[in-house]
């Protein structure tokens, strides 16, 4: 055995020394220590990869140098690399768009909300829409829906549109809801959404799922040069805060072709792994044309995104009884169960990857039960990687199921933390057992990819490497943990945001680890993360991203 291992790292020095020998271009990076997420060798202090960005060995910083004397070197000093961190569920547009747009996000009460409407309305020319993001009402002292009669009192003539933090309802004004072009009062309700009504039948003001459709139509469309800048601001504003690659659930194929015009001109400073919203137009193209990469290796398509229900937050996930906090109300399923049941054999049919939004108890069995019809035997045999985006809140008799049918669970740690304080009053005592149960569904056998649904939670993945491992806020409550037992590990919750979210957008060959062959995509920070305290993960101090080898951002020495 000791003659076979010497054998071995005598063919790999060799192999190495043949490969630097015949590199065109190479970049030794080393640092205190290297975090590879490689399960054959988990640490080391440096990595060397060529011109193209492909990583050609792993090692020390010693035996490096040496088997790459003519290398480029960069030396990190005491910080620590980590593979590229990929957000597994989030919206780029969404977070582009938000920066040109009033911000509500973290306002205390309705007052505050209509201040910052009112400053913002200053900047914008007469006539056009007032556009914004982030209102939750769970934050502000009423807790109930905002009307359309706070927004008139302010706006009576000029169109005022708000989506909540979640993106699952929105707040319009009179002038918004009369641009709609029909009646919206009444005892009809559209398919998939919820129109909030008082008790004489008449429309508030608030839309919830797919009724938000009824005003967003009437809204101008926006240019393609918009979308382009907005793709493009959600990128940086990725890249800034450590990411190397983002899973985008829910792109139209307008916004996919804008991806493209991007990706052509090589302004993609990160990797984008696309889902096809719906069963519409990028789904037909995927059905039609095949599964899409880019050129570039940095944008792809083949995935769908499915929605099987709504959010928490407004009551719109589908529960399989009652809301603690509001009898006779189960929240409402997106798409029917037959709908539901179409797109996924289409998919199936067409070799695309199915990932389905479901937060309500309800909302996951039935996409469990659709799965298990779809894929019969194959559950198992196949390599389809289904996943259930959020997997929020399941009853005790379906946790094990993913395991299962090898399902992936895509969840985003700081929905927990973000919810904790009024999540137990949405779902009761008992119920509140299966919600945010990343613990259970991991100890069960499934896999975990983990993201924040930027920009309903922030695009920083400190914050969801923090949340995972204390499942506390900021200040650390509440004290131990809210249902501590559901903690992961932080070594847990990097792998979470590396390696097994590459493997459920099946990149896993080409990232998620430091690995020969793999992409040089990595993140410096000065701290190590799995050897501060979990409540130091918030703090990291991050020293730059890179992608490819090559920094698409980095922190200048006037920040640090």
């Amino acid at each position: 055995m000791r003659a076979m291992r010497r054998w071995s790292a005598w063919a790999l020095t060799l192999a190495a020394c043949c490969a630097a020998a015949s590199a065109p271009a190479a970049t030794v990076v080393s640092a205190a220590q290297v975090h590879t997420l490689d399960p054959a060798q988990p640490r080391a202090q440096a990595l060397v990869f060529d011109d193209a960005g492909k990583i050609l060995a792993v090692g020390t910083r010693a035996d490096l140098l040496h088997l790459y004397p003519n290398a480029k070197h960069i030396d990190f000093g005491q910080a620590t690399l980590v593979p590229g961190l990929i957000d597994a569920h989030a919206h780029v547009f969404e977070l582009g768009i938000n920066q040109l747009q009033a911000d509500l996000t973290g306002t205390r009460s309705k007052a505050e909300a209509l201040q910052r409407l009112r400053e913002f309305a200053r900047t914008l020319p007469a006539g056009q829409w007032l556009v914004g993001h982030g209102w939750d009402q769970n934050d502000w002292p009423d807790a109930r829906f905002p009307e359309a009669a706070d927004l008139d009192a302010e706006f009576p003539e000029r169109p005022v549109w708000l989506q909540r933090i979640d993106g699952h309802a929105g707040w319009a004004n009179g002038a918004a809801m009369r641009a709609a072009g029909r009646e919206l009062g009444g005892d009809w309700q559209p398919d998939g959404g919820r129109i909030v009504r008082d008790a004489k039948g008449r429309a508030t003001g608030v839309f919830i799922d797919d009724a938000m459709a009824l005003v967003e139509r009437a809204r101008p469309p926006l240019a393609p040069a918009a979308v382009e800048q907005a793709l493009s601001l959600g990128m940086q504003a990725a890249a800034r805060h450590g990411l190397t690659g983002v899973h985008d659930a829910g792109v139209d194929l307008d916004t996919l072709r804008a991806y493209q015009r991007l990706g052509d001109r090589g302004q993609l400073p990160l990797r984008i792994t696309a889902f096809a919203a719906g069963d519409g137009d990028a789904l037909e193209s995927l059905c039609r044309d095949g599964l899409y990469q880019h050129p570039s290796g940095r944008l792809k398509m083949r995935t769908v995104k499915l929605y099987a229900d709504g959010a928490l937050g407004s009551r719109g996930a589908a529960l399989l009884k009652d809301y603690s906090d509001e009898r006779g109300n189960r929240g409402l399923l997106r798409m029917s169960p037959e709908a539901m049941a179409r797109a996924i054999a289409k998919a199936k049919r067409c070799g695309v990857q199915v990932a389905t939004h479901a937060i309500g108890d309800r909302g996951n069995r039935e996409v469990l039960d659709l799965y298990a019809q779809a894929l019969g035997d194959d559950a198992a045999g196949r390599d389809h990687r289904w996943r259930i985006e959020h997997a929020q809140i399941l009853a005790p008799q379906d946790l094990p199921r993913l395991a299962a049918l090898h399902a992936i669970a895509s969840m985003q740690p700081t929905h927990a933390t973000s919810d904790m304080p009024w999540a137990e009053d949405r779902l009761g005592p008992v119920r509140i057992n299966g919600a945010y149960a990343w613990r259970q569904l991991r100890d069960s056998g499934a896999r975990l990819a983990l993201g924040s649904d930027f920009p309903v939670e922030s695009v920083d993945p400190r914050l969801g490497l923090f949340a995972a491992a204390t499942r506390t806020d900021a200040a650390g409550k509440p004290l131990g943990g809210w249902h501590p037992e559901e903690k992961l590990t932080a070594y847990e919750a990097l792998r979470g945001f590396t390696l097994d979210a590459a493997y459920a957008g099946f990149a896993e060959n080409d990232v998620g680890s430091l690995a020969v062959g793999k992409r040089a995509d990595f993140v410096v920070f000065e701290q190590d993360p799995l050897a501060v305290e979990p409540q130091a993960l918030r703090e990291l101090t991050l020293l730059g991203t890179y992608v490819d080898g090559a920094p698409v951002w980095q922190r200048r020495a006037s920040d640090r």
